[in-house]
Order: structure tokens, then sequence, then C-alpha cells
């Protein structure tokens, strides 16, 4: 039966005449039982029918001052074995939803949600969204993560589906696929996350969530984060890589492991931004992909202090420079991050015997050795760029002790061999020079 005056040719399911209370709402139709007001109201329900592999329903429009049109909303794909399919009763109560969404049952206002938007779709806002938004905007190498994300993984699988048929059986789905690639739990946990997000960001006009969920990581399977790879340097290796090391990547690999600084914040570090004698480096601008941008994080505005054997080596470095960054290219501009770990980085640490990664295991060296010498954890989390985790950390003002930040700098070093000067820059013999020489 169709309602409204809705008509099909397609394979349609029957639908249950709902019953009115005496508020006037409708009742779920279920012999015998009330289960309390349906979504649906003013008679029209929508019919559920087959269009090519989808279930869809179909109801009428009436747009305000325009003749009533014929609406066809997604609601899930008629393959059984496919993601996102949804059995007759949830079928039904997603059909309700959707009909209630559309608005063509409210008395007094006709809202145009678009409650067929597919995953794809919303995830292209959401990206867009989260740069332009004016509250707390992402930072573009979290978005260029995100698409990528997007990219291989999300849109590939569950893309085509309608938002509203991501639930927690869809993405037990696109788990289990993920296992089966041999996917990290770090990795899944970070791909599900965003399916979480970009489901959430479809809102009404009022900022009320369309498509509210209740997610079960216990019914979805997600894995576990245990056991992380997180590879650091001892202080040898550290000693050995920054010896080995000439020119300005010897002074670059010395301030991140003897300050904590993210490689980004190195990157983006200008003259102007380091104290007379070199002990103090104020952070207010990051670097990602060649641009200077703000910093990560609120708490990433901060000082760092240095022990004066790195401050000297810094000194000299700089010499009488007055502006500019601090590490440039031969252009002046900012270095390539992956130029200089294939070049420089990844060559040292293969001529060492070392695993290859990345510069953030500098990082992890500093906060070891910080914790090692019994440093403060105000102070730990002020030189890393840590927010606060308690209000007592909030009482602190121990960073506000610069004397004090200093003595402590001092007395801690930096759990490395620093070099007395730094080794002049080597040229780098090209490939064909290399093998010329060997013949």
């Amino acid at each position: 039966m169709a309602l409204a005056g809705l008509e099909t040719t397609h394979p349609v399911e029957p639908l249950a005449l709902p019953e009115v209370c005496p508020g006037g709402s409708l009742l779920r139709a279920t012999p015998g039982k009330r289960k309390g007001p349906c979504m649906a109201r003013r008679g029209q329900v929508g019919t559920i029918a087959v269009s090519g592999k989808w279930y869809v329903v179909r109801f009428w429009k009436y747009p305000p001052g325009q003749a009533r049109i014929h609406a066809s909303e997604r609601i899930c794909p008629t393959d059984s074995k496919a993601l996102g399919y949804l059995p007759k009763g949830e079928r039904r109560r997603r059909a309700n939803e959707i009909v209630e969404a559309s608005g063509i049952n409210d008395k007094e206002v006709f809202v145009e949600t678009n409650v067929g938007t597919t995953f794809r779709e919303q995830a292209e806002w959401f990206l867009s969204h989260s740069v332009n938004r004016k509250r707390r905007p992402a930072k573009p190498a979290t978005v260029a993560n995100w698409q990528c994300c997007v990219d291989k993984w999300l849109n590939p699988n569950i893309g085509e589906l309608p938002l509203a048929s991501i639930n927690n059986r869809a993405v037990k789905t696109l788990v289990t696929k993920m296992h089966a690639a041999n996917l990290s739990a770090q990795t899944m946990t970070t791909y599900i996350n965003l399916v979480k997000l970009v489901v959430g960001s479809a809102i009404d006009d009022n900022g009320e969530q369309l498509f509210p969920r209740k997610w079960n990581n216990e019914f979805i399977d997600l894995p576990v984060i245990e056991n992380q790879k997180q590879p650091t340097f001892t202080a040898e290796t550290m000693s050995a890589i920054v010896e080995k090391t000439s020119g300005q990547d010897q002074i670059l690999y010395a301030l991140l492991a003897g300050t904590g600084l993210r490689v980004g914040e190195a990157f983006g570090l200008e003259v102007r931004h380091l104290s007379t004698d070199c002990r103090t480096i104020t952070v207010e601008q990051s670097c990602w992909q060649k641009s200077i941008q703000t910093p990560k994080t609120k708490s990433a505005y901060r000082q760092i202090d240095v022990c004066p054997e790195l401050a000297k080596l810094i000194k000299e470095f700089i010499g009488d420079r007055k502006s500019g960054l601090v590490f440039a290219n031969g252009t002046g501009g900012p270095l390539s991050q992956t130029n200089v770990v294939r070049r420089s980085l990844h060559p040292i640490l293969e001529e060492l015997g070392v695993e290859k990664t990345g510069f953030h295991a500098m990082r992890r060296f500093r906060t070891t050795w910080l914790r090692k010498q019994r440093t403060p954890e105000d102070l730990i989390r002020f030189w890393l760029g840590h927010a606060k985790s308690s209000m007592t950390d909030a009482y602190s003002k121990l960073s506000d002790d610069i004397e004090y930040r200093r003595e402590v700098a001092e007395k801690i070093g930096t759990g490395f061999t620093v070099p007395t000067s730094m080794r002049p820059m080597i040229p780098r013999k090209r490939k064909k020079e290399v093998e010329l020489v060997a013949a």
C-alpha cells in the first residue's frame, strides 16, 4: 500500500496502517501492543521500494509556494552481504527516521534536510569545514592525514553508503576488513575515530546531530592499543649521530635532542626567537611542507631553556645573523623534512646499524632524559609544549620563574655529548661521482 498518494511500480514492502493516539501522533503498528509515539506524523510514513541495488523510501514533499514533489532517499543496499545492509524491521525504522527528518509531517516548518547524504559527501564537507571553522581550526597536517585516510580506506568501503546507515554494524564490518589487511591497532583507532567525527558532523539548523550514535567499541571489536612502537635513541647513539653530522644538520640534531622541540617548530624557528645568549628559545610558529603556520596547540606557545654548552654551539652557528630562519635551504627558505631525513638522518642511522626512524625519536630521547634527571613535571610539560593535566598544574607557576628554569636546564644538561664547535659542511658527492671514484 502506498500512502499519501504515492504509487510505485517497484517491489514494495507492505506497510501496516498506523494507529492514532489521543494526542494526534501515530503509534507503531504492532498488533495488540502500543510501543509509543512513532516518528512520522500526519499520516505520511513513506513507501519502501527497490531502486537498483538500493532500498529507498519514497514520499511527497510540499515546498512552500510550489507544487508537491516526489522525493526518494536511500536506506541501505539490497544485498544482504553488503556493508550497511539492514533487515526488514530496521529498514522500516530507518524509513520512518528519514521521512520525519525531511520535515514533511511538521505542520509549521518545512525542513529541507538531505538525509540521503552519503558518507563521501559528508566527509568532503567535514574536511573543508575543519580548516575554515573559527573555533579550533584543524592544522593542515592533520587534515592532510584525514584526507589520506578517507581516500585510501573510508571512501572505497563506505563512501557510497547513506550517512544514516553508518552505525555500529557498518563500522564493525569495516574493522573486520582492516584486521584482514593487518592494520595496526593505532591506525584502526585513528580511522574509526574519523568515521565517528564525520557522522557526528551532520547537524540540523538547531545544531543537533541528525544521526546521533552510541558507539560500542566492544561490538565493533576495535582493538586496544598495546605495545605501540615508539622508537627512541640511547645516549651513545645520539652522541654518535651528532658527531657524524656536519653543518646545520649537526646543529639541528643537537637542538632537537637537547630541547625536545618538534621538528616543525625547529624548521619554523627564526633568529629573532632566540635570546641574545641563545639560552632561551621562544616558540610561536611552526613549519609544515615549507609553509609557516601557528604552533600545533595553545600549549605549544612557550619558551624552552637551553643548557650553556648547547647555547654556545647555537650562538656560533648563528654568528652575526639578525633575522631569517635559523635553519634554511640555499635560497633562505624553510627546509624540507623529507629531504633532511632521506639525505642526512637515514644514511647516518644505516651507518650506525640503527633502525631507520624519524625526528620524533629525538623528542622521546629528551623526554626520557628529563625524567631520568627527576626534572619537575611542571617544567617537562612546559618545555615540551604539553597541556596541563590537573588543577594542581594550573595552580603551579613554576614555569614563570625564569632563573629557576635556567638553573634546572644547566644542571640536567642534554644527556649526550655536545660538540665544542660546529663541524663545517662537507659537500655531498653525487652518485655519478661516487661511481667514477669506485671505478
